[in-house]
């Protein structure tokens, strides 16, 4: 299979509407130049798309159907069903991975409003889904994650569960996302940390945050933003260990008083943190231990 290959990298990485693959699209699998959606679809418009993130390591797709049922979840917060059951979901994502013949790699299930209707009704629009794979390797620099990456502190907030549908992984949450971390990296900084509307500590642009204080874990409630996959994937690791997990608010100036800090996700993986504004961190054995149980969790 050619090149389904991307990395973060955009000197290097070939743009994703030019690779080869093929991507399953509303029943078939297509080439992947011949999915292409209409330039009035409501989801680019209004923003009326949810969508997945998985991660393949050694052919199997880690935590496969927690993935597909989260994503039949976001559509129904976004007020629309998608026509697939998620073990449908679960089998159409390992199929298009075997097509590509790809072991290691990413899997983006995506599901839209289509373009019947444009405007901010859109009763009568079809709702399409898609599942395409790729390549990916880590998310951050391989040589500063090992070091801790660097954030800073984002200028827009996590909003209010009363002013957005925050428990969706829904498209048009992620754009304050993409703001934030582009202001972060022309800085200079790996990606920003992001607080929540009443000014508490949130999640990172796509990716949750542990703190570590006397050997316990300290991480936000997720009350406005994911409750991650592979947050409670890490939650339950630490236990495995004895280490405790308190779940709670977290203001800003507590960074102080943490000596470790990481991020987790399924394309973070566990990535310790060395900085967060003006915070400064040391990987210690709590983070790196985490990090290794993943990495053996997800490849075994």
């Amino acid at each position: 299979m050619a090149s389904t290959t991307a990395t973060n990298n955009p000197t290097t990485a070939p743009a994703f509407d030019v690779m080869e693959g093929t991507i399953w699209m509303n029943g078939e699998l297509k080439a992947w130049a011949d999915t292409k959606i209409h330039i009035l679809t409501h989801g680019l418009h209004y923003g009326s798309c949810v969508f997945e993130g998985n991660r393949a390591y050694n052919g199997k797709i880690f935590k496969l159907h927690e993935h597909s049922e989260r994503l039949l979840r976001s559509a129904e917060i976004l007020g629309f069903t998608i026509p697939h059951t998620a073990d449908e979901i679960d089998n159409i994502c390992n199929e298009v991975l075997a097509v590509n013949k790809l072991v290691d790699a990413y899997v983006r299930p995506v599901a839209w409003r289509g373009s019947e209707m444009v405007g901010v009704s859109a009763q009568n629009n079809s709702i399409n889904l898609a599942v395409a794979v790729w390549e990916w390797p880590s998310y951050f620099d391989p040589e500063e994650r090992r070091r801790g990456i660097r954030l800073d502190m984002a200028e827009y907030r996590r909003p209010s569960p009363q002013t957005a549908p925050c428990h969706a992984k829904a498209a048009g949450l992620y754009m304050i996302c993409t703001i934030s971390k582009h202001a972060a990296e022309d800085k200079g900084y790996a990606d920003a940390m992001m607080l929540d509307w009443r000014g508490h500590i949130a999640e990172a642009t796509g990716a949750n945050v542990f703190f570590v204080k006397d050997d316990v874990l300290h991480t936000p409630t997720p009350d406005c933003f994911l409750d991650g996959i592979t947050r409670r994937t890490v939650i339950g690791l630490a236990a495995k260990r004895g280490v405790k997990t308190i779940e709670r608010t977290i203001m800003p100036d507590e960074m102080a008083d943490f000596s470790a800090c990481f991020i987790t996700g399924t394309a973070a993986e566990v990535t310790p943190v060395s900085q967060i504004g003006d915070y400064h961190f040391t990987p210690d054995n709590i983070s790196l231990t985490l990090m290794a149980d993943y990495a053996d969790l997800v490849k075994s």
